[in-house]
This record gives C-alpha cells, sequence and structure tokens, in this order.
C-alpha cells in the first residue's frame, strides 16, 4: 500500500510494483520511473509474442513481465522461463508478504 510504500524504514525488498498496459510497444517504459524504492518492476499486459530486441532491453531495465498462462506459449523460448504469469505473480507476492 502507499503507506509502506513512504515508510522510509519499511523494507524495500517487502515492495512489490505491477503496473498494467494493454500493449507495451515503448509504453512500458513509463513504468521505469513508477515506485523508485523499487527496483525490480513488474508489468502485466495483454500483448502477446512482444519481439526478442523489446524482451532483452525490458530485462536489462530490471521490468519482469507479467501475462496470463496460455499467452506465454506466443513468446519466444529463450524468454518464456523469465515471464511469469499472473498465478504465479500472486503466488510470489503471497510469499513475500507471508499470506501463504
Amino acid at each position: 500500500d502507499g503507506e509502506s510504500y513512504h515508510n522510509f524504514e519499511f523494507p524495500a525488498e517487502e515492495l512489490i510494483f505491477l503496473g498494467a498496459k494493454t500493449t507495451c510497444k515503448d509504453r512500458w517504459r513509463q513504468i521505469l520511473n513508477e515506485a523508485d524504492r523499487i527496483p525490480r518492476k513488474h508489468l502485466f499486459t495483454l500483448q502477446q509474442g512482444i519481439s526478442k530486441n523489446q524482451l532483452t532491453e525490458m530485462y536489462r531495465e530490471n521490468v519482469c513481465l507479467v501475462v496470463p498462462e496460455p499467452y506465454k506459449k506466443s513468446f519466444d523460448q529463450d524468454f518464456r522461463g523469465r515471464i511469469l504469469s499472473l498465478k504465479q505473480f500472486t503466488e510470489s507476492v503471497k510469499r513475500i508478504q507471508n499470506i501463504v
């Protein structure tokens, strides 16, 4: 929540950012300047088959892609292991927040 983000005594490693864009194209860069305390940003999108060059650039900027599980097969095989499904993302959030 916003209160934890603005509380600098709250550990940054427990903060999670998820931006959402229907399509990425160059719009994914908009999330880079959001939530400065959080080094790794997650981006949920419905866009399928993003190019290898764009995915490489996203990962270089520490952006982790999140998509619906069936969409993962539309991405280059070299990247599928790094792309999270929405379910995988929510499970990781629960682990970080000790909800599970």
